[in-house]
């Protein structure tokens, strides 16, 4: 035997060791079907969203300071898709929510 060998390959070891491999990584998951084009408008800008007032959300009356990531056209209006924060309970509480046009004011 030479020496720093110790008895095969480091592949023969491992077998040998009754250690099984790692299980594969699961797959991706897929990629969210494109919307028409028609149907999603994004905000004016560089397309990474923009400051925006969010005013009297559902269960936190008051402006809130939010992040309006997308616009939507429905059959009643247009709708912005907001990221903001609100008092809670125990803090801040993070939520996204879409919301008319008329509840949002530039930032």
């Amino acid at each position: 035997m030479q020496r720093g060998r110790h008895g095969g390959s480091l592949a023969d070891r491992a077998a040998r060791s009754g250690v099984s491999a790692p299980p594969p990584e699961p797959p991706a998951p897929p990629e969210p079907p494109a919307r028409p084009a028609a149907e999603v408008r994004r905000p004016a800008g560089n397309g990474h969203g923009r400051h925006c007032w969010v005013q009297d959300p559902p269960d936190a009356p008051g402006t809130w300071p939010g992040l309006l990531v997308e616009w939507r056209q429905r059959e009643d209006g247009w709708h912005g898709r907001v990221a903001y924060t609100v008092v809670g309970a125990h803090g801040p509480v993070l939520v996204e929510a879409w919301l008319p046009a008329e509840q949002l004011s530039q930032g």
